[in-house]
C-alpha cells in the first residue's frame, strides 16, 4: 500500500500513473531491456493493483464520512453557542426593555390602560419567572459565570430577593451531612463566603440573609428538639444541654465575625443568638436556683442517710437566740450532751460536690444571664451556697458538735470538737476559694460585691463564734480531765513522805499522768488548726494548765524531801510547757519553778531567793503563801527569817 500511495502525484493523471505502474513492475518494458516483455505478469500486476486501490478507496472513505460527521456535530454545537448567545442577550434586551415598560406601566391610569398595564405586567412576570429558573438551572452546574450574568439582570427586577433565595436554599442541599450542626454550618458559610463576591453585586447581604436563615431556620429548629425533650422532664440535663448549645452557638458566632456582613455584624448576630434562646433564657436563673436548691439538699440528705442520722432542729427565734448568749458569756453548755460517737457530721466529699454543683451554676450564669443580671444571679446562687453548705452542713455540725461537749466535770470525756475545727477549717479554705475564683468575677464591679462581702463576713464571724466557743469549752473539759488525774493519783504522802531517808521517785505518778494527757492534746491541737490559731489556743490552754498547777500545789503541805519531789515535778511540767512553743507558757512555769524552791531552801537563804531575779517582781503575798506550804513554817526561826 505505501508503494500504491507513492504512484500519486498531484496533480493526477491517469495515463501518467499507468505509464508509472508499468515501468515499475518487472517484464513490462516495451523497447527491450534485461528482462523481456512478458504480458502475463504485467496483467497479473495490473490486477493486483487493483485491489489495493480498491482497499485504500474503503479506507479513505471510512475516514471521510468519520471527519464528515465531527464536522456536523462541531457545527450543531457552535449553531447553538450562537444560538444561546443570540437568545442570552434577547433576554438582556428583553429585560431591559420589560423593566422600561414597567416602570412606564406604573405612571399610566388603570381605567384607560387596564389591559396594556396587565399584559405589561404579565409579561414581567413571565420573564422574571424565566431568569428565576435560568439562574437556577446555572446554580445546579455549577455556571458561575451564568449566574453572574443572570443575577445582574435579574438586580433590578422585583424577583430579585427570590433570586437570592433560590442560591440560599441550594446551597445548603447537602450540606448538613456531619453530627455536629455548627461544624457543618461553619464550613458551609466558609464556602459560601469564597463564591458569593462571584455571583452577585451585594456579596455582604447575600451572606448576611444566608446566616440569618442558618441560624433562624436549621439552628433553632435544632435547638428547639434538644432542649424541649427535658425542659419539664429533666431539669439537670436541660441546663448542661442549653450551655452547651448557647455556648457552641456564640462559639459559631465568632467564627462569623471574621466575614464582611455589613456595618455591624457584632449586633446583628446578637440578635440572630437572642432570637433562638430568648424563650430559654427569660427564665433561665429560676430553673437554676430550683435545680440547685434540690440538688444541694439531696446531697445532704444522702450524706446524712448513710450515716443513719436524723438531722435533729436546731431551732431559731427568741430562746434559741437567748440561749446562745447565755452559752457565750457564760460558756454553760445548755440542754443534755449528744453522744455523737466520735461524728464530725461534716464530709469533705459533700462540700466538693456542693461546690461543684455551684461552681457550674456560677459558669453557667456568666454564660446565659444577661450582662445586666448577672450579679443579681451571681448573688442567688451565692446565697443558695451559703444556705446549705454553710448553714445546713457546717452550722448544723458546729451545733452538733457543741451539744457532744461534755461538761468539765465528766470523767474521761472523748473530746472530738476539735476534729470538727480542723474540718470546719478545710472547708472554710474551700468556700473561700471559691467565692475568690469563681464568684468574685461576677459581681466586682456592681453594687452586689459589697452585700456578698458583708455576707460572707457575717457567716464567718457566725461561725467563728462557734468555733471559739466551742474551743473553750474543750479546754475547760481538757482542765477536767487533769483534775480528775490529779485528784485520783496525788496523794498527799507524796509531799510529806513517812520516811524522808526512802524517797525512790523522781517525780510522781500524777505528773506522770497529767503530762502524757497534756503532750496528747498539744499534738492534737496543733492538728486541728493552723497559722495564728494555734498559737493562740495553746496559749490559753498553757495558761490554764500553769493555773491548775499553781491551785495544786498550794493544797498540799511540803517536807524537805516532798519539796524537793515539788520541785521535779514542776521541772516536768515546765519540760511538757516547752512543748507548747509559747514564750509566756514557759515563762509562768520558770516562775513557778523558782516558787517551789521556796519550799525547800535554807530558811537564812529566804530574803535572798525571794529577792532574786524570778520572783523579785513578784507580790509578797503570792511568795508568803508559798512558803506557809512549809512542814516547817511555823518554827520560830523560819517566821522570824521571812518577816
Amino acid at each position: 500500500m505505501a508503494t500504491t500511495a507513492e504512484l500519486f502525484e498531484e496533480p493526477f493523471v491517469a495515463d501518467e500513473y499507468i505509464e508509472r505502474l508499468v515501468w515499475r513492475t518487472p517484464g513490462g518494458g516495451s523497447r527491450g531491456g534485461p528482462e523481456a516483455f512478458d504480458p502475463k505478469r504485467l496483467l497479473e500486476e495490473f490486477v493486483n493493483h487493483i485491489q489495493e486501490l480498491q482497499i485504500m478507496d474503503e479506507r479513505i472513505q471510512r475516514k471521510v464520512e468519520k471527519l464528515e460527521q465531527q464536522c456536523q456535530k462541531e457545527a450543531k454545537e457552535f449553531a447553538r453557542k450562537v444560538q444561546e448567545l443570540q437568545k442570552s442577550n434577547q433576554i438582556k434586551e428583553a429585560a431591559d426593555i420589560i423593566q422600561k415598560l414597567h416602570l412606564i406601566a406604573q405612571e399610566l391610569p388603570f381605567d384607560r390602560f387596564s389591559e396594556v398595564k396587565s399584559k405589561i405586567a404579565s409579561k414581567y412576570h413571565d420573564l422574571e419567572c424565566q431568569l428565576i429558573q435560568e439562574f437556577t438551572g446555572a446554580q445546579r452546574r455549577a455556571e458561575i459565570s451564568r449566574m453572574r450574568e443572570v443575577a445582574a439582570v435579574l438586580l433590578h427586577f422585583k424577583g430579585y430577593s427570590h433570586c437570592v433565595d433560590v442560591y440560599i436554599k441550594q446551597c445548603q442541599e447537602g450540606a448538613y451531612l456531619r453530627n455536629d450542626i455548627f461544624e457543618d454550618a461553619a464550613i458551609l458559610c466558609q464556602r459560601v463566603n469564597k463564591q458569593v463576591g462571584d455571583i452577585f453585586s451585594n456579596p455582604e447581604t447575600v451572606l448576611a440573609k444566608l446566616i440569618q436563615n442558618v441560624f433562624e431556620i436549621k439552628l433553632q429548629s435544632f435547638v428547639k428538639d434538644q432542649l424541649e425533650e427535658c425542659r419539664k422532664s429533666d431539669a439537670e440535663q436541660y441546663l448542661k444541654s442549653l450551655y452547651d448549645l448557647y455556648t457552641r452557638t456564640t462559639n459559631l458566632s465568632s467564627k462569623l465575625m471574621e466575614f464582611n456582613l455589613g456595618t455591624d455584624k457584632q449586633t446583628f448576630l446578637s440578635k440572630l443568638i437572642k432570637s433562638i434562646f430568648i424563650s430559654y433564657l427569660e427564665n433561665y436563673i429560676e430553673v437554676e436556683t430550683g435545680y440547685l436548691k434540690s440538688r444541694s439538699a439531696m446531697i445532704l440528705q444522702r450524706y446524712y442517710d448513710s450515716k443513719n442520722h436524723q438531722k435533729r432542729s436546731i431551732g431559731t427565734g427568741g430562746i434559741q437566740d437567748l440561749k446562745e448568749r447565755i452559752r457565750q458569756r457564760t460558756n454553760l453548755p445548755l440542754g443534755p450532751s449528744i453522744d455523737t460517737h466520735g461524728e464530725t457530721f461534716l464530709s469533705q466529699e459533700v462540700v466538693v460536690n456542693l461546690l461543684q454543683e455551684t461552681k457550674q451554676a456560677f459558669e453557667r450564669c456568666h454564660r446565659l444571664s444577661d450582662p445586666s443580671d448577672l450579679p443579681r444571679n451571681a448573688f442567688r446562687i451565692f446565697t443558695i451556697l451559703v444556705e446549705f453548705l454553710c448553714i445546713e452542713h457546717i452550722d448544723y455540725a458546729l451545733e452538733t458538735g457543741l451539744a457532744g461537749i461534755p461538761s468539765s466535770d465528766s470523767r474521761n470525756a472523748n473530746l472530738y470538737f476539735l476534729d470538727v475545727v480542723h474540718q470546719a477549717n478545710t472547708i472554710f479554705h474551700l468556700f473561700d476559694k471559691q467565692f475568690n475564683d469563681h464568684l468574685m468575677p461576677l459581681i466586682s464591679s456592681s453594687p452586689k460585691l459589697s452585700e456578698c462581702l458583708q455576707k460572707k463576713k457575717e457567716i464567718i464571724e457566725q461561725m467563728e463564734m462557734k468555733l471559739d466557743t466551742g474551743i473553750d469549752r474543750t479546754l475547760n473539759c481538757m482542765i477536767g480531765q487533769m483534775k480528775h488525774i490529779l485528784a485520783a493519783e496525788q496523794k498527799k504522802t507524796d509531799f510529806k513522805p513517812e520516811d524522808e531517808n526512802n524517797v525512790l521517785i523522781q517525780y510522781t505518778n500524777a505528773c506522770v499522768k497529767v503530762c502524757a494527757y497534756v503532750r496528747k492534746q498539744v499534738e492534737k491541737i496543733k492538728n486541728s488548726m493552723d497559722g495564728k490559731n494555734v498559737d493562740t489556743v495553746l496559749m490559753e490552754l498553757g495558761v490554764r494548765f500553769h493555773r491548775l498547777i499553781y491551785e495544786h500545789l498550794q493544797q498540799y503541805s511540803y517536807s524537805c524531801m516532798g519539796g524537793m519531789l515539788a520541785i521535779c515535778d514542776v521541772a516536768e511540767y515546765r519540760k511538757c510547757a516547752k512543748d507548747f512553743k509559747i514564750p509566756l507558757v514557759l515563762q509562768l512555769f520558770d516562775t513557778l519553778h523558782a516558787l517551789c524552791n521556796l519550799l525547800v531552801v535554807n530558811p537564812d537563804n529566804l530574803k535572798q531567793v525571794c529577792s532574786g531575779e524570778q520572783l523579785a517582781n513578784l507580790d509578797k503575798n503570792i511568795l508568803h503563801s508559798f512558803v506557809q506550804l512549809r512542814a516547817d513554817y511555823r518554827s520560830a526561826r523560819l517566821a522570824r527569817h521571812f518577816s
